[in-house]
């Protein structure tokens, strides 16, 4: 079985130095590595297919058979790094903190430690330990 650990390290220096950042990596039991990457600009497909080849190249499939897909993360998805946080300041989220409520606002003013949320009524603040799950609110126009 292909070990998460090494898959991440793979792809963390193939992309150092680019813009990109890892989002996340899944290996499922039947060996079907899932990467998820994204830039502030958004990833395009050739970045995916570079990885895609970086990965492929490094491991051995005589050794371990394996079914590889990188991607962005999607819209909707919550967010997982920090680095979303920061590629989506300005746009509106829906927020769950770890008590279960739910708030919309436009994400505003992401640091290291947290990030703020103009609501409709008032600006509320969070520290990421208070955070449950993020995601980006579609709008159509």
């Amino acid at each position: 079985m292909v070990e998460k650990q090494k898959i991440q390290g793979l792809v963390e220096e193939f992309i150092k130095g680019t813009g990109l950042f890892l989002v996340a990596v899944k290996v499922s039991s039947a060996n079907r590595i899932t990467i998820l990457a994204d830039k502030n600009e958004g990833i395009t497909i050739d970045e995916c297919a570079a990885i895609h080849r970086q990965v492929e190249n490094s491991l051995d499939r005589d050794k371990d058979d394996f079914e590889l897909q990188v991607s962005s993360p999607g819209l909707d998805l919550p967010f997982v790094v920090i680095e979303q946080y920061f590629k989506n300041d300005g746009k509106k989220v829906e927020v769950v903190d770890n008590e279960g409520s739910k708030y919309a606002g436009n994400l505003k003013n992401v640091t290291e430690g947290g990030f703020e949320l103009e609501t409709e009524f008032k600006v509320l603040s969070f520290n990421f330990d208070q955070i449950k799950s993020t995601r980006v609110i579609l709008t159509i126009k």
